[in-house]
């Protein structure tokens, strides 16, 4: 059996190496000039930056044994410090009840306490919006401050209009009485990612499993192709023959994992119907734009990340690498920090040119107080297309079809955040790749597309210490 594996991110690299340790010949074919896709890892001014803060946490013994059995001893432990900066005010996250109580004030914190207790009298009519689902939770004050301006940075659009699933799949058992709980327990026995405050975390950085994913595959005589993007996939009577590359050159293979832009591999599939066609062009992706900047500081904030949550400042996340582990900036007497911003391809700001961006993120950063613009030497900026499915209300209604049409394909697999228009974590999009060999190897029927969706159903929960894996 020959595979083909299209895109050489967690999904697709965790497939291919699967499938290479059970002797199936496999081909990759990586788009961009590097490994990793989203948990890649950058070499910028003689230090290892990722795309993004990217921690790794699972409950699932299968993922944590393979990525233990890639990594090794080669990990450490990192405690968490994000926190929230707001009107100028810094929140620990996952929240810390006086924490919170001292930097709202008295009047705000009674509205927050005053709007949870009516949402509990009287509860909000729920529509499918991410809106209601988290008023529901939280009351509508905490809702305002805690979620509202950054969810519709980072979607692009009215909580109103996103779809309550984004919420189930990534908060579904956050409340607040869970994050009292967490606050007054000091974070002792949680297994919700939201307040998971340690997490692994490999020497090399995020890319690093990836990359050496890569390795095993060409150590056993297969094929990683870099800068080869694949243009579509070849089907005759619904089943696979292979795939075009951009170049038009056709190459045959018994199966395809797909982790190309669901939207565009749905779209140029050779036989899709024009119903399936145009549901996909309703599915829409945001973009992230990365702008890192050299900073002539080793001590700035103490935080991995801050989620941005003002409303005078455009970024959205801000990740300090100086934080994580020493391994990242070796000798290095200067930090590097990478600031977020995320937009659709019609919005002014993804014509953006380098130098506005590096200029805004300057500007911005300054203005929170915690770099000091005279210290600011270089920026670099990173762009990201695709990179978030947009959950809109309803979305799942369109995915529902076409999913039931890409499933009819005897000898293709979807996969990760891009291939399965599903907005996973690392963890999510290695199990899918493991998933997926699995199908291939053992005739299995695993449905990818139901993995993110009710994620953390497993019977026996195992997370990484340092010392291995551990029963919960």
């Amino acid at each position: 059996m020959k595979v083909a594996v299209i895109g050489a991110g967690a999904a697709g690299m965790t497939a291919a190496y699967s499938l290479v340790k059970h002797n199936i010949e496999v081909d990759v074919y990586e788009a961009s000039s590097r490994i990793g896709g989203l948990a890649g890892t950058l070499t910028l001014w003689n230090q290892k930056v990722d795309i993004g803060p990217h921690r790794f946490f699972s409950t699932d013994k299968k993922v944590n044994a393979l990525w233990l059995e890639v990594v090794g001893k080669d990990y450490e432990m990192i405690d968490r410090l994000t926190r929230i900066y707001y009107k100028n005010k810094f929140y620990s996250y996952p929240i810390r009840i006086f924490n919170a109580l001292s930097n709202l004030g008295i009047f705000e914190a009674g509205q927050c306490v005053f709007s949870y207790l009516l949402e509990r009298i009287s509860a909000t009519e729920q529509d499918g919006s991410f809106e209601t689902w988290v008023q529901h939770r939280f009351g509508k004050r905490l809702f305002e401050v805690f979620f509202k301006n950054y969810t519709e940075k980072l979607w692009g659009i009215s909580c109103k209009d996103l779809d309550a699933d984004f919420a189930a799949q990534r908060i579904k058992k956050l409340s607040l009485y869970e994050s009292i709980k967490n606050a007054v327990l000091n974070g002792k026995g949680n297994k919700h990612k939201t307040l998971v405050d340690q997490f692994a975390y490999p020497l090399g950085g995020s890319g690093m499993v990836y990359e050496r994913m890569a390795d095993a595959v060409r150590n056993s005589g297969n094929n990683i192709h870099l800068n080869t993007p694949v243009y579509r996939i070849i089907t005759n009577r619904g089943k696979i023959l292979g795939i075009e590359l951009e170049d038009g050159s056709f190459r045959e293979y018994d199966h395809v994992i797909s982790s190309m832009p669901y939207t565009l591999m749905v779209k140029r599939l050779t036989e899709v119907p024009e119903t399936i066609r145009h549901l996909a062009e309703h599915l829409k992706f945001r973009n992230t734009v990365l702008v890192y900047l050299q900073i002539n500081s080793t001590s700035l904030f103490p935080d991995n990340w801050l989620y941005i949550h003002s409303t005078d400042l455009q970024m959205g996340r801000v990740t300090n690498f100086r934080n994580w582990i020493p391994g990242l900036y070796g000798n290095e007497e200067k930090t590097i920090i990478a600031i977020e911003y995320w937009c659709n391809d019609d919005e002014p700001m993804w014509r953006y040119n380098d130098e506005d961006f590096v200029k805004l993120a300057s500007d911005e950063i300054a203005r929170t107080g915690l770099v000091s613009p005279d210290l600011i030497e270089n920026g670099y900026v990173h762009r990201i297309h695709r990179s978030y499915p947009i959950y809109s209300k309803g979305y799942k209604e369109i995915l529902k079809p076409i999913e039931e049409y890409i499933s009819s394909i005897e000898n293709l697999s979807v996969v990760g955040r891009y291939g399965a228009f599903k907005y996973n974590n690392q963890d999510h999009s290695i199990l899918m790749g493991l998933l997926a060999a699995e199908n291939i190897l053992n005739n299995a029927n695993h449905q990818l597309c139901d993995i993110n969706t009710d994620y953390e159903t497993y019977q026996e929960s195992f997370i990484i210490t340092k010392t291995g894996l551990y029963k919960q």
